[in-house]
């Protein structure tokens, strides 16, 4: 693994970097970008799973997230998880991307209700035992984004995952403050989040994660943040890929008047953080939620679109459709690029050391589909992308 090729106070300095010095930056990234990753860039085939918005964090900027009050609460039975999971293997998706709502059970009786009518005392219980269901009813790779577990509730999902993933999104604890982007939101404390990062290194599991910007931190706080990243994979080698994510103002949000950050703001953010990250972190930022900014991202430095379905719309930014697979291949390309599909881990973690046996086995059954075939069969995807 390599250090950071800039220290912190050069990377605050860098983050603020403007006109012809913010193209130099820009270089400088590709440059490493280009020297470590080549000139491939990977996404995800993926269907998403919305196992629960019920949720006891109540983030300024999420629409996800409800209340058992709510008509739009919602959480899955078996049988609609199955369905959905089934409708992407048909689709020829091969990651299962379970999202939800962090630990509602404890601040919501009707959540402990819920969840005992279906036989669970706790919503990890509940999700480990729907990506079990996933793992053996169908092709799939199950990928959990649960919050900040504890060391014994990772172990509880590890048998049936690739690849695990938590939005560090901030280490600032300024954040956790009365109006700021974090404030009733016990489980996003940086102490939190940063102990969950621990927790999935000390167990070796292939770990996504990254920052969200625009949600009321400094340009050096997300320094910070990346930082702090780097540094936790430096002791384990277990993040796989660093998310540079940017806020969206929506009508139904506390911040739905607040600011979203600009196109040179995402690529300034984007092209510090492959200075700060170890050059094996895969970078990305998710293509649905600037779709004019497709060739200005790539030449800030990022590698990877994340996951993209053909089924699922992106429970987390309802209003930003995901793109075609066909015309992310075109847009990629024309920036000098390649668009390759990959699984939901990363191919240096292929081995017994990172994955339980039978996850290995599948997938090694997935690469062979997907290998020596840029783009595959997602470039017959010629709509929108979005369910």
């Amino acid at each position: 693994m390599m250090e950071s090729r800039i220290s912190r106070e050069e990377a605050y300095t860098l983050i603020r970097t403007q006109g012809r010095d913010l193209l130099a930056l820009m270089q400088q990234a590709t440059e490493v970008r280009d020297a470590y990753w080549g000139r491939v860039v990977t996404y995800s085939r993926k269907v998403f799973i919305p196992l629960t918005n019920l949720c006891r964090d109540k983030c300024a900027y999420c629409t996800f997230a409800r209340t058992p009050n709510d008509p739009l609460a919602k959480t899955l039975s078996p049988e609609e998880v199955l369905a959905i999971a089934r409708a992407g293997e048909q689709a020829g998706c091969k990651e299962a991307l379970f999202s939800l709502g962090e630990r509602p059970e404890w601040a919501h009786a009707a959540a402990r209700e819920q969840l005992a009518r279906l036989g669970y005392a706790s919503t990890v219980d509940y999700l480990a035992a729907m990506m079990q269901l996933v793992f053996e009813e169908t092709s799939l790779l199950p990928h959990p984004n649960p919050g900040a577990l504890y060391e014994a509730e990772w172990r509880k999902l590890r048998p049936w995952a690739a690849s695990m993933g938590m939005m560090v999104e901030n280490v600032s604890s300024r954040l956790m403050e009365k109006g700021q982007a974090h404030f009733g939101c016990p489980d996003k404390t940086p102490a939190r989040r940063l102990a969950a990062l621990e927790a999935t290194g000390q167990l070796g599991i292939p770990f996504t994660t990254g920052i969200l910007i625009g949600i009321g931190e400094t340009p050096e706080e997300r320094v910070d943040s990346l930082f702090a990243i780097a540094e936790v994979h430096r002791r384990y080698g277990h993040i796989q890929e660093v998310i540079i994510q940017n806020f969206r103002r929506k009508p139904d949000i506390r911040f739905r008047t607040h600011d979203e950050p600009s196109v040179l703001e995402m690529a300034r953010t984007i092209a510090v953080a492959r200075l700060i990250l170890p050059r094996e972190i895969s970078l990305q930022a998710p293509p649905n939620l600037t779709p004019d900014a497709y060739t200005l991202y790539l030449f800030a430095g990022i590698n990877d679109w994340g996951g993209i379905s053909p089924v699922t719309k992106d429970y987390i930014n309802p209003e930003a459709p995901w793109p075609a697979i066909a015309e992310l291949a075109a847009a990629t390309a024309d920036a000098g690029f390649e668009l390759r599909e990959r699984l939901s881990v990363y191919p240096r973690f292929y081995s017994t050391k990172w994955l339980p046996h039978q996850v290995m086995k599948r997938v090694q059954m997935l690469q062979d589909q997907i290998a020596d075939h840029p783009v595959s069969a997602a470039a017959r995807m010629t709509s929108t992308g979005a369910g």
